[in-house]
């Protein structure tokens, strides 16, 4: 009776982990809209700030640092809320409550002033912070809630083909959206239709969510060291803070005048939100193509040497946009092609060097450090580059395209700066995580800036090793 029951509950098991892994797959899929609007730049959100209301470049600037402002503060509440309630209870709450803030500007939308563009600002700033909140804690607890029932066994390939599905979902979503704005001139009904359509596939995607019938594996963790040593660890890491402060340079680099780039696109180049939708795609493209080739190389070669590579073809070729002009603007399909290849390679550096940085003793702590650094200085840059772009604009506002070429340089120049940083980085004997999630957290925010949307909710992993075949007699 007993091994009757057993072979029973092990059935049961096995056919509620793959309905689990199938939900998740649509769901995912169904969240896709709503999560890649969230992000602090995108086709949606650009148009929203740039052409709707038109909004001051400071203003502009601070939006953009709100969600990285949001990973900054659910640093501080991310350990009472693991103690409040598990991660999927945690999840599908905190993503109800994003979806409640999304439902809330499409209600009030047409009620914020046009012409009024402080008053709008304001009001765009309290929503999109608050709504970055639940967002940034959603994300964080569905990392890991996943990582509580997804078998380490079946990570890489189920992973993979979920990352796949997520990225045709995003494709369809960008190009629509984009052509929806473009074609009916901005409007404030086709934002409102946007947001009711990503809206309630949301509510499809939280409803499979909550009947996920997931079970939590077994876990063989050992018992966490005390604070005061885990601090000790952190800081005899010389390599890990090494990478930290490599990751302060970038993020400040990227974020500076990285959300302006759109604003040039739509004011300088005259480009429509569909022409923007194109060029995510062709750089989601590239990064997923390029994906495969980029893993083989860091494992051959080495992280920090594959990223600085990586990241001086891609930073090298952003010089182009210093000379960029409405008469060669059909530059930019290459370049966006281009930077969607040699990205991703420093892209899946960064979690792979990550897996050998962290001690393992102090893994929590460790990545905690990381994300409120990084966060920090992601923060402060759109607000600095706002600020920046405002006072040369206003002192030199006769000739715009000049002042946005000499701005635009400043990331190029920072990041190959940082290149310096990253190679004096040691990389230590891989340790055994198989996720790193939490610290992925501003790459996935991030993602926007770069036009690699394809890794809003791109889940990284490491494969396990394949057990060599044994030789036949």
């Amino acid at each position: 009776m007993n091994a009757t029951t057993a072979r029973a509950a092990a059935v049961q098991h096995k056919a509620d982990l793959l309905r689990s892994l199938r939900i998740t797959v649509a769901e995912g899929v169904m969240a896709m809209p709503i999560v890649t609007m969230s992000l602090p730049v995108n086709v949606f959100m650009t148009a929203l700030v740039a052409k709707a209301y038109v909004l001051p470049k400071t203003t502009i600037g601070l939006i953009t640092a709100l969600p990285f402002i949001a990973n900054f503060l659910q640093i501080f509440s991310a350990h009472f809320i693991a103690k409040w309630r598990p991660p999927k209870f945690v999840t599908v709450t905190a993503a109800s409550c994003h979806l409640v803030t999304w439902v809330a500007l499409s209600i009030f939308l047409p009620w914020i002033p046009k012409n009024d563009p402080t008053a709008a600002g304001h009001i765009l700033i309290g929503w999109f912070l608050l709504s970055s909140f639940f967002s940034a804690i959603a994300g964080v607890s569905w990392n890991a809630w996943i990582q509580e029932w997804v078998p380490s066994r079946l990570r890489g390939k189920y992973f993979g083909r979920r990352n796949g599905a997520l990225q045709v979902s995003t494709l369809t979503f960008a190009l629509g959206a984009g052509w929806a704005l473009a074609h009916w001139n901005y409007s404030i009904p086709v934002f409102q239709g946007i947001i009711a359509l990503a809206a309630g596939m949301r509510v499809f995607s939280l409803r499979w969510q909550s009947q996920t019938p997931s079970r939590p594996r077994k876990s063989s963790a050992a018992p966490a060291l005390p604070l005061r040593q885990q601090i000790d660890v952190v800081l005899k890491s010389r390599s890990l803070l090494m990478f930290v402060a490599f990751g302060a340079v970038w993020s400040f680099a990227a974020n500076c005048f990285g959300p302006f780039y759109h604003t040039f696109m739509f004011d300088e180049l005259d480009f429509s939100a569909f022409d923007v939708g194109v060029l995510f795609t062709l750089s989601q493209l590239g990064g997923a193509l390029s994906l495969p080739a980029w893993g083989p190389l860091l494992d051959r070669y080495g992280n920090k040497t594959v990223m600085t590579a990586s990241l001086i073809l891609w930073q090298v070729q952003n010089f182009t946009w210093c000379i960029l002009k409405p008469d060669n603007s059909e530059l930019l399909y290459m370049m966006w092609l281009w930077g969607g290849i040699t990205s991703a390679g420093f892209i899946l550096g960064q979690f792979t060097i990550l897996l050998r940085l962290i001690p393992v003793e102090a893994k929590n702590l460790a990545i905690g450090v990381n994300l409120a650094i990084t966060s920090l200085f992601a923060a402060i840059a759109p607000i600095t580059g706002g600020a920046i772009l405002t006072w040369a604009l206003a002192r030199w506002g006769n000739d715009t395209m000049a002042v946005y070429h000499v701005c635009i340089a400043l990331q190029p120049v920072l990041a190959l700066a940082g290149c310096l940083l990253l190679l004096r980085v040691h990389e230590p004997s891989a340790s055994p995580l198989t996720m790193v999630f939490g610290a992925m957290r501003n790459i996935r925010t991030l993602s926007g800036l770069l036009g690699l949307s394809f890794l809003t909710n791109y889940i990284f992993y490491k494969p396990e090793a394949k057990a060599p075949k044994k030789p036949v007699p």
